[in-house]
């Protein structure tokens, strides 16, 4: 099986930055594609930002300009790089991934882990 973790989360004040990092464990042997949700207080989670295998990428409008996800396949490690933070995006940050499983034939889907809190405030 594999596992996703989050991190990197905290406080911040507007205007700052911080990247997030979705790290792999467990059976993995390659990362295809992530992505990055949010979650507002009693609100669904919302899709952020997403890297495809090929390394091609797309965001929300809200987040366009001031995020960047990438990836590093040696570390099995995805990123959100997040800078110009507003107190608006403010929530708890997850990732997705579809992976190859070492044990596993065909890719797998990776849902999310615990999350990580960034909270944007003076």
């Amino acid at each position: 099986q594999v596992q996703l973790v989050e991190s990197g989360g905290g406080l911040v004040q507007p205007g700052g930055s911080l990247r997030l990092s979705c790290a792999a464990s467990g059976s993995i042997f390659s990362i295809h594609a992530m992505d990055w949700y949010r979650q507002f207080p009693g609100k669904q989670r919302e899709l952020v930002a997403t890297i495809t295998s090929s390394g091609d990428t797309n965001y929300a409008d809200s987040v366009k300009g001031r995020f960047t996800i990438s990836r590093d396949n040696a570390k099995n490690t995805g990123y959100l790089q997040m800078d110009s933070l507003k107190p608006e995006d403010t929530a708890v940050y997850y990732c997705k991934a579809v992976v190859a499983d070492g044990l596993v034939a065909g890719p797998v889907i990776v849902s999310w882990g615990q999350g990580t809190q960034v909270t944007v405030s003076s």
